[in-house]
């Protein structure tokens, strides 16, 4: 298990004119759940459909239509609570959220306010070695999404796309425990990398399959102790949010920003008004969007199309008994098991896709010198060629047997890297090319002896020098690597130089 013996991260501080003032960041994040279906009906949620291909009745809100639960979807819902160590609510309950927009045929949303059917959890937020930040979540509801209005088609007017209408959402809403901008973007990659892990979200924000509400405010120093011990959001300062956040970058250039302004009125004599903003990546800046509502606002009420959502604990138990290993159990695990710093456990952990390469690649051999393949080698060219992992030409089971060559000293390093370029353009077996081409590595102690020899031989004038400084035995080994073709066992050759010159 992983060491939980961690130092929070300091808040962020940015220095006003009238003095120190800090960060404090609540986020609401909107997860598409990963399912082939919607919440209240079976169209597809396919990304890329034609305008409006992928709509049901009741999403277009026809009369007479009503809503019928997708019970994967709230598997979905309950999985992602399970794996964020949240309570499970075994009842919860629909609500509406009235409000008006073109692309919301119903005129309002199903979402679920007063009964959400995940309650509180937690997530440990890694900021560094050591250093980490839990951040309380304090709900998870589901509610369906609403569609498209797009304005760049026609200059007169304004079309509508109801492909995402009725998609199911998880709104994963955290306490403002968040206390700069690294943070919340951290925060966000976390709560992504976990649920790709669990398989309940794709986490494509360039889809739109992942967005985040930033909620900002800035108090002084001191001022968030408060807080924590009163719970009185008094001490906080007022807050703005900023909408449809999909770049950790974006989310961290706007946080700096709207802080920075707050920090401006406040120091100028003004008041914070509560509101909506959008943030303009073009321009740096957050803009006002409209005043912010609150829930009497929405004039929630109980859906009356759909009844209490009962669940029993005994489901709830399977979906627990069924979850993957997590993103921090996996990472202590390859720190434990393959001897790897965690460093290298935290990339290899970092994508769910990556991890099961790794895996693949160390299964039955040295798992440090698998991780530092994986990373250094393959990473490193897939990222030169802009290639994910699942579109790498060298499959796992190739890179395991360049590490298996490596490991049992039938190549070297060197032959090992040009191995690896052969097998990546070529293809190939590596045993197989290794045999053909004639690349194993000289262990024949016998022929590397001949080789120093005669090296030793023709150079008695750099024996002189190297007997004076030791450090001149690496020129004998280079010229016997280069009279083998980089063929011969480095180790060996470094100890029979040694001891030929009796060093």
């Amino acid at each position: 298990m992983l060491d939980l013996t961690f130092e929070a991260p300091k808040p962020k501080v940015i220095a006003g004119a009238t003095g120190d003032w800090e960060l404090v960041i609540g986020l609401e994040v909107h997860a598409q759940v990963a399912s082939n279906a919607k919440l209240f009906s079976g169209a597809s949620t396919a990304f890329g459909a034609e305008p409006n291909a992928n709509v049901a009745f009741v999403d277009a809100a026809m009369p007479g239509m009503l809503p019928v639960i997708n019970e994967f979807c709230v598997a979905q819902a309950v999985r992602t609570g399970l794996g964020l160590k949240a309570e499970i609510n075994l009842t919860s309950a629909f609500d509406r959220k009235n409000y008006f927009y073109p692309d919301l045929p119903q005129g309002y949303q199903i979402s679920q306010l007063y009964h959400p059917i995940v309650g509180e959890g937690e997530v440990l937020v890694d900021m560094g070695a050591g250093v980490a930040r839990k951040v309380r979540i304090e709900r998870i509801h589901l509610e369906q999404d609403a569609g498209k209005s797009v304005h760049d088609m026609d200059p007169h007017m304004s079309f509508v796309d109801l492909n995402r209408t009725g998609v199911a959402l998880m709104e994963i809403v955290s306490r403002p425990d968040i206390r700069g901008p690294e943070e919340a973007a951290a925060y966000v990659g976390k709560l992504r990398q976990i649920m790709r892990y669990l398989g309940t979200c794709d986490g494509n924000m360039q889809n739109g399959n992942l967005r985040a509400d930033v909620n900002v405010s800035v108090c002084r120093p001191g001022d968030y102790e408060k807080y924590q011990e009163t719970q009185d959001f008094s001490h906080l300062g007022t807050r703005c949010e900023i909408k449809n956040m999909n770049s950790m970058r974006f989310i961290q250039q706007a946080i700096e920003y709207e802080a920075r302004r707050q920090i401006g009125i406040l120091e100028d004599g003004g008041s914070v008004d509560q509101e909506t903003r959008l943030y303009d990546p073009d321009k740096g800046e957050t803009r006002s969007m409209r005043s912010k509502e609150e829930a009497h606002d929405y004039r929630y009420f109980p859906c009356p199309d759909l009844l209490p959502l009962e669940i029993e604990q005994a489901w709830v138990d399977d979906i627990q008994a069924g979850l993957p290993e997590l993103p921090d159990a996996k990472k202590a695990r390859f720190v434990s098991d393959y001897g790897m710093t965690e460093y290298d456990a935290s990339v290899l952990t970092a994508e769910v896709e990556d991890a099961a390469y790794f895996e693949k690649v160390a299964d039955g051999r040295d798992g440090k010198l698998a991780a530092n393949w994986v990373i250094n080698e393959l990473f490193g060219r897939l990222k030169k060629d802009d290639t994910d992992i699942k579109d790498s030409p060298v499959s796992p089971d190739q890179l395991g047997k360049i590490v298996g060559l490596i490991s049992s000293d039938a190549i070297s390093g060197k032959i090992a890297k040009d191995l690896f370029e052969i097998v990546y353009t070529e293809g190939g077996d590596p045993e197989e090319i290794v045999e053909a081409r004639g690349m194993k590595q000289v262990t024949d102690t016998g022929a590397i002896e001949a080789a120093v020899d005669q090296i030793i031989a023709d150079n008695p004038a750099q024996v002189e020098k190297a007997k004076v400084n030791p450090k001149l035995a690496g020129w004998f080994v280079g010229q016997v690597m280069k009279a083998t073709g980089g063929k011969a066992n480095p180790k060996a050759v470094n100890e029979i130089v040694s001891a030929k010159l009796g060093l």
